[in-house]
């Protein structure tokens, strides 16, 4: 399949509700409003595809973003790459539900994340702590330093209320992955969800909505999710 032929499925696959509700939370035209499930076919079909997906990213067009990061090769994927494709996020959507995704499944993927971390970009730092949220669910503790798991929850603690708001929900929803699925910290994210308390998140043209990982921690040990580990993070 080419851009035009999978342009022209996702078209057909839009539905007005799902445009306005994803509109309702930062994308904008053009777009069709797929729902995510609704693509699964497609991708049956395409597999993975670099080039495809790049051509596809570049269209502008959210759905046909999302559906990028889903048939993108991520270690065929540069550093560089990963930066362009940040470039044209354009809200959390795409930066921490297609970007961060992706670059989870790269090998550069702490690498990656840790500088956007440190950019002071809402949105590149938002992906960042995102992205450790899919490694920390979907890879074996081993794999991560505890020193360094460990300083990036005092981040946490001693930043969030004063980040950018789309970085606070990413940095808190951090705080509740190390908590359920890095057991090494288990303990130390109770403790500093405890003392971190509510978070605010403001909105535009919203309410403001309220983050406790404290409380989603004990959701979770009450669903008998300690140590929960997804077998795949992309669809």
């Amino acid at each position: 399949m080419n851009v035009e032929m999978v342009m022209q499925e996702l078209e057909a696959l839009g539905k007005e509700r799902t445009k306005k509700m994803y509109i309702s939370n930062g994308a904008h035209e053009p777009l069709f409003g797929v729902a995510t499930g609704a693509m699964k076919p497609i991708v049956r079909k395409i597999k993975i595809n670099q080039d495809l997906a790049e051509e596809l990213y570049s269209t502008g067009n959210y759905d046909a973003m999302y559906f990028a990061g889903i048939i993108a090769d991520p270690k065929a994927m540069t550093e560089s790459d990963y930066d362009r494709w940040m470039d044209a996020a354009y809200f959390y959507m795409l930066s921490d539900y297609v970007v961060a995704v992706t670059l989870s499944e790269s090998d550069i993927a702490q690498e990656v994340s840790d500088k956007w971390i440190a950019s002071g970009e809402e949105l590149r730092m938002s992906a960042g702590w995102s992205c450790y949220c899919w490694l920390l669910g979907n890879r074996k503790d081993v794999e991560f330093s505890e020193s360094k798991i460990s300083d990036m929850l005092d981040l946490v603690k001693h930043t969030i209320h004063e980040s950018p708001e789309r970085t606070k929900s990413a940095m808190n929803n951090f705080l509740s992955t190390v908590g359920i699925s890095y057991l090494p910290l288990h303990e130390k994210a109770v403790e500093t969800a405890k003392a971190i308390g509510i978070v605010e998140v403001k909105q535009d043209k919203k309410k403001s909505s309220f983050l406790n990982a404290y409380d989603s921690i004990q959701k979770e040990i009450g669903r008998g999710r300690l140590g929960f580990k997804r077998k795949h993070v992309r669809c």
